[in-house]
């Protein structure tokens, strides 16, 4: 499924949808009980790709790896893996559960495929041939077959209807498979017949376009943001979306109107004098999601270090001390950051392997009790979580789907002193780099002097702690050594230039 947006759970109508459109770039703050959070971030230049469709070359068939690079038109070459290749009866035999990628594809084959997921990191984006298009109720996989169901729709009387209906409206229609969407739950049979016309008619449309396509162009590209978020979203838990944009509003109410007229009401321009995300502190909220320490209500607090491979969260009681023993004071903090461990993993959009570091506990009901809540507190978050006992090391082991940059990722790059190590060599250690490098450029030129230009704490140690050790060095060099500051270099940053 190539949704974007979760659908919500809570059961009362209590989630704001707040829009900060400028000309190149949308944000969406999705708010719960008044409080952040998610918050999604689309640019022009740079457009999430998950639910497009190309035209694809397959460019290199890698057997050892069961995968393929395809030349889709993207920044760098995408990934196809085998068990995302969709193959009918006749391609896989029922005795070959795993066939050999080479008997799939071949280079230079042309092929329609559809982003999994988004580019990360260092990584290409990640296909599949298994296409599947939304549409406000349901989702239509041209090369499947059967009748699904979302189990967010618990109802086994509404189940039973839905599965009626779309295996009754099925056969008048093209071949394919679809999966009611929880949106689906209490829709009108006509509303889903409706919904199944239109997903035929844009497949055949998507279809000729592919036929007529070069490799690498875009055939299909998702709704922009704006209106992708009234698509995916449970109408009827939404008290109001406000858009600071007339243009924007205006077309996300020509949708709602179309597909969800419940909603085109609650949908407003905002018209406000201070900016929209201002004025409900959303953007210090998105600056915090920017830190490494979070804070806890009672005083203790998280560590976040988020690298390529995996991320990290600790958990400190710090300034809390409780006020009974020590083990209920752990506890106590333990607890308290399941939920805001909960969300900051859909704040910041963290995915993959995360390891968690709670405080030790020496009770086996209380680590339990600790998993439990964190499982409770995961269940809200529309991707999938899968959570691991607490280990001999105290650690809880977790994983949570990532199709798309984190929002670290996304608002932010390397920092170009520290190169995204997080740390910057001490006006110390390049000190002692200076002092070789003098010796260096000594043994080296015959000019009559050395002058060393570095910044202004490299040079203030230079002329007071280290002042011996530079006149040493001078007199090792046999010549002398003069010191500029120079205000725009980094701590790291010298130069050892012969006069």
């Amino acid at each position: 499924m190539t949704s974007l947006i979760p659908y919500f759970r809570s059961d009362n109508m209590n989630e704001e949808i707040l829009i900060s459109v400028t000309p190149r770039e949308t944000r969406v703050a999705l708010l719960e009980g008044g409080v952040l959070q998610e918050i999604y971030v689309e640019r022009t230049r740079r457009r999430g790709l998950v639910g497009n469709i190309y035209k694809g070359k397959v460019t290199r068939v890698l057997p050892g790896m069961q995968a393929a690079f395809v030349e889709a038109g993207l920044a760098r070459t995408a990934f196809l893996h085998a068990s995302d290749i969709a193959r009918t009866p006749a391609e896989l035999p029922p005795e070959s559960e795993h066939p050999d990628i080479r008997e799939l594809l071949h280079e230079g084959q042309d092929l329609l495929v559809q982003v999994l997921k988004d580019p990360l990191g260092s990584k290409g984006a990640r296909l599949t041939t298994r296409v599947s298009i939304p549409s406000r109720f349901l989702v239509y996989m041209p090369y499947g077959s059967g009748i699904g169901l979302s189990t967010r729709v618990e109802d086994e009387t509404e189940r039973e209807r839905l599965k009626g209906l779309l295996e009754s409206f099925a056969p008048e229609l093209a071949p394919g498979g679809y999966i009611a969407r929880t949106a689906a739950e209490a829709a009108e049979p006509e509303a889903l017949r409706a919904d199944m016309l239109f997903l035929n008619k844009l497949w055949d449309n998507i279809r000729a376009q592919a036929e007529q396509a070069k490799p690498g162009a875009l055939v299909h590209e998702d709704l922009p943001l704006a209106v992708r978020i009234l698509r995916d979203i449970s109408g009827e838990r939404v008290r109001s979306v406000q858009v600071d944009s007339a243009e924007t509003c205006a077309r996300m109410r020509q949708f709602a109107e179309m597909f969800m007229p419940s909603l085109s009401a609650r949908i407003t321009e905002y018209a406000g004098a201070r900016p929209i995300f201002e004025q409900h502190v959303i953007e210090e909220e998105i600056g915090r999601a920017l830190e490494r320490k979070v804070p806890l209500k009672s005083g203790g607090h998280l560590i976040i270090d988020q690298t390529e491979s995996m991320t990290t969260i600790d958990v400190n009681t710090g300034a809390y001390v409780g006020h009974r023993t020590l083990e209920d004071t752990i506890v106590r903090t333990n607890l308290e950051a399941t939920q805001a461990i909960a969300r900051q993993l859909r704040l910041r959009n963290l995915g993959g392997i995360i390891i968690i570091d709670f405080i030790d506990m020496t009770e086996e009901p209380h680590k339990q009790a600790v998993l439990a809540a964190l499982q409770q507190a995961l269940a809200h978050d529309h991707a999938k979580t899968q959570v691991t006992a607490v280990s001999t090391l105290g650690l809880v082991e977790m994983t949570r789907k990532r199709t798309r940059e984190s929002l670290e990722h996304v608002l932010c790059e390397p920092c170009p002193t520290c190169e995204g190590r997080g740390s910057v060599k001490s006006a110390e250690t390049v000190c002692y780099d200076v002092f070789r490098e003098v010796l260096r450029a000594a043994r080296q030129t015959d000019a009559l002097e050395l002058r060393v230009l570095a910044a202004q704490e490299v040079v203030d140690l230079l002329l007071d702690e280290e002042a011996v050790s530079l006149a040493e060095i001078s007199a090792r060099a046999g010549r002398p050594i003069r010191l500029q500051a120079e205000a725009l270099y980094t701590q790291e940053q010298f130069d050892v230039v012969p006069i």
